[in-house]
């Protein structure tokens, strides 16, 4: 039986952590952007909170991988 790698679950955990920020993040960023519709930066921070909205949930994806690689290990082919 094969031990958890702590440091891969510890980068996992990282990477969950980094996701939880900018699930907070982008949405506020997004609130900002149409609340200020008037504004000549509308575009440009409208587009910044869709691409961090992006990058939270493939960072979300990325750190289950991670915790789930170092738990069950790598698949042998």
């Amino acid at each position: 039986m094969s031990r958890t790698n702590k440091d891969l679950l510890v980068t996992g955990l990282k990477h969950l952590a980094f996701t939880v920020f900018l699930m907070f993040t982008a949405p506020l960023i997004l609130w900002q952007a149409f609340k200020n519709q008037e504004h000549f930066l509308f575009w440009p921070v409208c587009i910044l909170g869709i691409v961090i909205a992006f990058y939270a949930v493939f960072m979300g994806f990325k750190g289950i991988q991670t915790i789930v690689n170092a738990v069950f290990g790598k698949k042998k082919k």
